[in-house]
């Protein structure tokens, strides 16, 4: 009996298509119509229309506010942080003076313990340091046993450090406001420090620690206008224009009377 075929094997298979050529007058731009693709309108800045986190909200949300609202001098002395090249010198003298690591410490005690047990030298402890941790600095302070204290300018809540610059006028300890408690924090090993401060250094950096004591006593201590400048009163742009505008119409009606006066 014969075998019946398939007619798809009869036919074979299918020609294939020639491709299209592009047409360059009219060029084809298939729509992307996903997120982020066509949609979205080219050479627009959409940043104003975007969902920010809640964290990113606060923190404008609170620069404004602080523009806007009149800020007290106890606050709006944060503001006047220590400058860049005077910053880079403070720093790389407080980077001399780093606490150890937990895997260092955990490493001399071990050599300590064996030390003893083998009657020999053991190896000794950092001597000078840097005191990190806000009851610890402000004991310090209290006891005028620190030497130079570093504020940083972003702690949040600001009430948490608001004190301690009249601290350290009231006990005749310098210190000084920088720039940031995430800097302060990698000099002691920690994520984030309010306040970081040395109690005494090495014979080789008296006369810079010195000279470094005399500045923040100049320029945070002894500043009367630090302690009086009151900050904020910036109105936006919109609120300027307007009152910009009221002022010259008050002054038109202004001339607009003394003309009628003359005449």
């Amino acid at each position: 009996m014969a075998k019946k075929v398939s007619k798809r094997n009869v036919k074979g298979k299918a020609p294939a298509k020639a491709p299209t050529k592009a047409d360059p007058l009219f060029p084809s731009t298939p729509r992307n119509q996903r997120i982020g693709g066509s949609i979205r309108a080219r050479g627009r800045d959409l940043s104003r229309f975007v969902k920010w986190p809640k964290y990113v909200r606060v923190q404008r949300q609170r620069a404004v506010l602080y523009k806007r609202l009149k800020v007290p001098p106890a606050i709006n002395q944060f503001t006047s942080t220590l400058g860049k090249n005077e910053a880079a010198t403070v720093f790389k003298l407080f980077a001399k003076y780093r606490p150890e690591t937990a895997a260092v410490r955990k490493q001399r005690i071990k050599e300590t313990a064996a030390a003893t047990a083998n009657k020999t030298k053991a190896p000794e402890k950092p001597k000078n340091e840097i005191q990190f941790g806000l009851r610890h600095v402000s004991y310090l302070i209290e006891q005028k046993q620190a030497d130079l204290v570093l504020i940083a300018n972003d702690v949040n809540p600001i009430e948490c450090v608001v004190w301690l610059p009249a601290l350290c006028r009231k006990m005749d300890v310098p210190f000084m406001i920088v720039k940031d408690k995430g800097r302060l924090g990698a000099l002691v090993h920690q994520r984030t420090a309010a306040v970081v401060c040395l109690t005494n250094v090495n014979k080789q950096d008296m006369s810079q620690m010195e000279l470094l004591k005399n500045l923040a006593t100049e320029k945070y201590n002894n500043n009367t206008q630090l302690v009086r400048k009151w900050g904020g009163g910036i109105m936006g742009l919109k609120t300027q224009a307007k009152l910009d505008k009221r002022a010259k119409e008050m002054a038109i009606e202004e001339q607009k009377k003394i003309a009628s006066t003359f005449n």
